[in-house]
């Protein structure tokens, strides 16, 4: 095959990711039969047990659904209770939830799910008076059919931001396997039988490092005007960041808008992160659904779906180039990133992209993929694929060896940040470049 046909293909391909998933996005949105497949970005769902107020419907917290847990194949979290830990990027006077049945191969009964404000961090004891159940179309308990996801009804309770907020699941019979997000960064909670209401949290005895059926957070906010979503790989995800501290670029990165917002042209947004671990632009992982869906395949759910979404920040292609065993064309790669691009703009999002930062030294590494990395950082600085840049890439790099990442902002593995590092990413982050015009073509 010529380079040139390759190249064809590759945009024919492309072309029918994104039709196919314009008309799955199109189609979830426009059904409304029980609520099954209510999007997080669409009109206030029905039966909303939240007084009237204003303000806008944001992201608070994401986290995308990555797999099918293993060992959970057959029973699920059948007779336990599931106490998400999650850390809020804004807040508000009224939440809703939604929770992802994507990789379960059967329907999934949840009978009791409730939310609550954490009494301290990454702790599994709610706030007293916070304790909150949760409705879905008006009833205390939903079945998510296999496949689907399924957005709670809001309720009228205060989000605070910068907070753990607690969100509890109940299922009573087998609903395997599990769709979880596996690198939190975050410990959760377990318990046996149906403890959903549980303030104290005595009876979480269990840790665990997932995040389970939970996938998203909003909150109606009376100082957020847009949800700004990162769409990445485990460099966004956090690997490698301290656990419970919200070190993830992303999160530092919701700490300078929340500071400068208002000011110097800095827009009023939340930040939600929909990072996973092995994230390619192209390719999936196996199953059906895929483990570890492409970017391409996930943008719709994952971007489109978050409430008033204003701008995507993609941080994505070092694992098409090391996943890869042959030498993957940098071509190949920006294309990719402009069929995301082009994703974006067909619903007026604004993006922002970052370039490749080093992983000299770590197992990976061969010259011949540092020369790709480096092609494709030539044509992401050159302005041809996105519509603004953050440089990653020069923020970490050794300036002595710029192959390999600066000795303080690497967490030893020589391809993840530290903390740091995922702080520094942050700091050389313009936000005034998240608001602003699209492009026409790039």
């Amino acid at each position: 095959m010529t380079k040139r046909h390759g190249y064809a293909l590759l945009a024919a391909i492309v072309a029918v990711i994104v039709v196919i998933s314009a008309a799955i996005y199109i189609g979830v949105a426009a059904d409304e039969g029980g609520g099954q497949s209510n999007l997080a970005g669409g009109r206030a769902p029905r039966g909303s047990a939240a007084p009237a107020s204003t303000g806008t419907w944001v992201g608070a917290w994401s986290a995308s659904p990555a797999g099918a847990e293993p060992g959970t194949e057959t029973a699920g979290m059948a007779g336990h209770s599931v106490r998400n830990v999650v850390h809020t990027g804004a807040g508000g006077t009224s939440a809703r939830i939604t929770l992802s049945n994507l990789y379960g191969q059967q329907p999934l009964t949840v009978t009791h799910a409730t939310i609550a404000v954490a009494e301290t961090p990454n702790s599994a004891t709610a706030k007293a008076g916070t304790m909150t159940r949760l409705a879905f179309g008006g009833a205390t308990s939903v079945v998510i059919p296999s496949g689907q996801q399924v957005l709670s009804d809001s309720v009228g309770v205060d989000i605070p931001l910068d907070a753990d907020v607690l969100v509890t699941t109940f299922s009573p019979t087998p609903s395997g396997p599990v769709t979880y997000h596996p690198h939190a960064r975050q410990i959760s909670y377990l318990a046996d039988g149906d403890l959903s209401d549980e303030v104290s949290g005595v009876s979480y005895t269990v840790q665990t490092p997932y995040w389970r059926y939970l996938t998203a957070v909003d909150v109606l906010s009376d100082e957020a005007e847009g949800t700004v979503v990162a769409l990445g790989d485990s460099l966004t995800d956090g690997d490698a960041s301290t656990v419970g501290a919200n070190h993830r670029w992303t999160d530092y990165l919701s700490d300078r808008l929340r500071a400068a917002a208002g000011t110097d042209g800095v827009p009023r947004y939340s930040v939600v992160n929909q990072g996973i671990g092995g994230n390619r632009i192209l390719a999936s992982g196996l199953g059906r659904p895929a483990d570890n869906p492409s970017a391409l395949s996930r943008f719709s759910r994952d971007v489109l779906e978050r409430p008033n979404v204003k701008a995507v920040v993609i941080d994505l292609g070092i694992n098409d180039i090391l996943r890869n065993p042959n030498a993957v064309d940098p071509t190949t790669i920006t294309d990719g990133l402009r069929a995301l691009v082009e994703q974006a703009h067909a619903h007026g999002l604004r993006v922002v992209g970052a370039t490749l930062m080093p992983f000299q030294g770590h197992g990976g590494y061969t010259d011949q993929r540092e020369a790709v990395r480096e092609a494709i950082n030539a044509e992401i600085r050159s302005g041809k694929v996105f519509d603004a840049v953050v440089d990653f890439d020069k923020a970490v790099r050794d300036p002595y060896n710029p192959r390999r990442f600066q000795s303080e902002y690497d967490s030893g593995d020589h391809l993840h940040p530290g903390d740091k590092g995922y702080e520094r990413m942050a700091q050389v982050f313009d936000l005034s470049s998240l608001k602003g015009a699209v492009a026409a073509a790039l």
